[in-house]
C-alpha cells in the first residue's frame, strides 16, 4: 500500500465471512483494516496470530476496536478517518428473539448509516441475506434481485435483515455516500461455527440418518472465500466512479456457487466425507414440525435460565424442506463478481478444515443403542420395521426417556396388544370429544371429571336472592359511605380541618 494509508472497516469482523473478508483485505494489501466488534479484546486462534493477520496487528496495518452497534458513539469511534465500511455484523441467525435481531440489525444499521453520512465515509457495503425474500412457505428456483419482500418472513433473522438492507438502499447517495448490499446465500468453508458441526452433532447423536421432507429440494450454496471476494467486487465497482459505479450503487446483489445442489445431497457429502452414515430415512416435514414447535416453546420458557438454542425449530425445518435457488447474473454484470472457488473445491477444504470432527474421532460408545435401552431392552415385535425402529431412536435422543421398566415402551412398540389398542382409542376419543370441538380448558376438564364420576352439588337458586329490605340497607350503607367520603374531601380542599388533615397524612 503506497501513499498515504487508506482505512476500511469491518463491522463483525470476528464473524465467519468477516474473518475471510478481513484476511483477503490485508492479502490484496488494499486497506489498513479496522476490525469492530462486540469483545473487549481480540482473541486469535494459533493459526491466526501467526498469519496475515497476526502480523498486521503487530505493523499496525490492522487494528481492533470493541464496538457495540446499538450505541451511536462507539460506531463513530469506529468509523472515524475510514474510506469504506463492511457491515457484516449480525447475531446469531437461528436466535429467534426480535428485539435482539432489531436491535442490532435495525437500530445498528441506522447508527452506521448516520455514522459514514456524518463522517463522509465514501462506500459502505451491507452484508444481507438472500432469505430477505423468502417466507418461509414458497419454493425459490432461480429467483433474481426483482422478487419483492415477503408480507410475513420465515423469522424475526430475515424480516430485519430486509428492514436493514431496505436502509442501505435507500441511503445511497447521501452526503456522497454510495451504497449496494450482498446477499451471500447458505455459506459454508472453514471456520463454519453452525453448519458442519451441526451436522457431525446430529450424527453423533444418531439423528443424521433421517431426511427431512422429500430430500428433492434445491439449494445455492456459497464457499466463504467467493463470500469474500464478492464484497471485494462490489466495494471495487463502487470505488470504480463514473457509469460502473452508478450502475452498481442502490442495489442488491444475490451471491452464490453457481452450482444449484439438492440441500440432503450437499449435506451428505460433507457427513460422507467426515466418515459419517449419509441420510437415507425420508421423515415427512408435517411429521417433525409439531416437535418443532414444542422445542421451540421449551426454549422460550428454558431459554433465560441457560438452555441452549435449539436447532430444531420450525422456521429451520421450513428452510431444510423448501427449495431456494437464485440467479447471479446481476452480480456478475453490475459488479464481475465469479466464484473464484468451485463447490467440489469448496466442500473439500471445507471437509480438510474439520478433520478433527472425523468420525473415527469422535469418543467410543459401547452399549446397546437407545432405542434399545429406553425401550424396554426387549424384543421389538416383528410388525415393527427397522426404519420406525430407527426413527423412534431419534425421536428419543430428543426426548430423554430413562426406566429400565417401561411401560411406555410397551405401548409403544405393541408387546402388549391390548395395552396399545386400548391407549389408542382412549385418546382417539380425547381428541374428537375435546380437542377437535375447540372447546375450553374449563370445559374439557369439566366433561373428564364428569366422565369419572365426579359431581358437584348445585347451588340453590334462592342463594342468589335478596330481599327488597336487604337490598335496602346495602345501597344505603354505600350511599353513606359515599357522602362521608365526599365530606372528607370537602373539607381537606378548604383546609380548615388540619387535625383531618394530619389524620389523612399519617394514613398515607
Amino acid at each position: 500500500m503506497s501513499g498515504e494509508e487508506r482505512w476500511c472497516v469491518v463491522t463483525g469482523g470476528r464473524g465467519f465471512a468477516a474473518r475471510h473478508l478481513v484476511e483477503m483485505l490485508i492479502k490484496y494489501d488494499m486497506f489498513a483494516v479496522r476490525i469492530a466488534d462486540l469483545p473487549s479484546k481480540i482473541d486469535l486462534q494459533s493459526h491466526e496470530e501467526n498469519g496475515l493477520l497476526g502480523q498486521a496487528l503487530r505493523s499496525g496495518r490492522a487494528q481492533y476496536v470493541s464496538t457495540d452497534l446499538r450505541h451511536k458513539a462507539q460506531v463513530l469511534k469506529a468509523l472515524e478517518g475510514v474510506e469504506v465500511v463492511f457491515h457484516m455484523a449480525a447475531p446469531n441467525s437461528s436466535i429467534n428473539n426480535y428485539q435482539l435481531q432489531h436491535s442490532v440489525n435495525v437500530q445498528g444499521t441506522k447508527n452506521v448509516i448516520e455514522a459514514c453520512t456524518e463522517l463522509k465515509v465514501k462506500r459502505l457495503i451491507y452484508t444481507s441475506s438472500p432469505s430477505v425474500v423468502f417466507d418461509g412457505i414458497h419454493a425459490i428456483f432461480n429467483g433474481n434481485e426483482s422478487l419483492p419482500y415477503p408480507d410475513k418472513h420465515n423469522d424475526s433473522y430475515s424480516a430485519t435483515k430486509a428492514l436493514g438492507e431496505a436502509l442501505v438502499v435507500k441511503s445511497n447517495g447521501v452526503n456522497g455516500l454510495l451504497t449496494c448490499c450482498i446477499r451471500p446465500s447458505s455459506i459454508f468453508g472453514p471456520g463454519d461455527g453452525l453448519l458442519v458441526p451441526s451436522l457431525v452433532a446430529a450424527a453423533r447423536a444418531g439423528k443424521s440418518k433421517f431426511i427431512i421432507g422429500d430430500g428433492n429440494n434445491v439449494y445455492d450454496f456459497t464457499y466463504v472465500e467467493n463470500v469474500a471476494h464478492a464484497h471485494i467486487c462490489a466495494e471495487r465497482a463502487l470505488a470504480s466512479g463514473g457509469e460502473v459505479a452508478e450502475k452498481a450503487a442502490g442495489k442488491a446483489y444475490f451471491i452464490t456457487n453457481l452450482e444449484p445442489i439438492k440441500f440432503w445431497e450437499f449435506v451428505s457429502l460433507i457427513l460422507e466425507g467426515l466418515g459419517y452414515q449419509r441420510p437415507k430415512i425420508k421423515i415427512p416435514a408435517i411429521v417433525v414440525m409439531p416437535i418443532a414447535h414444542i422445542v421451540e416453546w421449551t426454549y422460550r420458557l428454558l431459554g433465560p435460565y441457560g438452555m441452549k438454542v435449539p436447532q430444531l425449530t420450525p422456521s429451520r425445518v421450513r428452510i431444510l424442506t423448501c427449495s431456494r435457488s437464485f440467479d447471479c447474473s446481476r452480480a456478475k454484470d453490475q459488479i464481475g463478481y465469479t466464484p473464484i472457488v468451485s463447490l467440489e473445491d469448496g466442500l473439500r477444504k471445507t471437509i480438510e478444515s474439520f478433520s478433527h470432527l472425523r468420525a473415527e474421532c469422535q469418543p467410543k460408545k459401547g452399549g446397546p443403542s437407545k432405542a434399545s435401552v429406553y425401550l424396554g431392552r426387549g424384543r421389538v415385535e416383528k410388525g415393527l420395521c427397522k426404519s420406525c425402529t430407527e426413527a423412534l431412536d431419534m425421536v428419543l435422543n430428543w426426548y430423554y426417556i430413562d426406566n429400565d421398566d417401561n411401560p411406555f415402551a410397551d405401548t409403544l412398540l405393541w408387546k402388549n396388544k391390548r395395552q396399545t389398542l386400548t391407549v389408542l382409542l382412549v385418546m382417539v376419543a380425547i381428541y374428537y370429544n375435546f380437542i377437535a370441538r375447540g372447546a375450553t380448558i374449563l370445559t374439557t376438564v369439566s366433561k373428564l371429571l364428569l366422565l369419572l364420576g365426579y359431581t358437584v352439588e348445585k347451588i340453590p337458586a334462592s342463594n342468589f336472592h335478596l330481599s327488597e329490605e336487604k337490598s335496602r340497607d346495602v345501597v344505603m350503607s354505600m350511599a353513606s359511605s359515599w357522602n362521608g367520603l365526599v365530606n372528607v374531601l370537602k373539607s381537606l380542599c378548604k383546609g380548615k380541618d388540619w387535625i383531618l388533615f394530619l389524620k389523612v397524612l399519617s394514613f398515607s
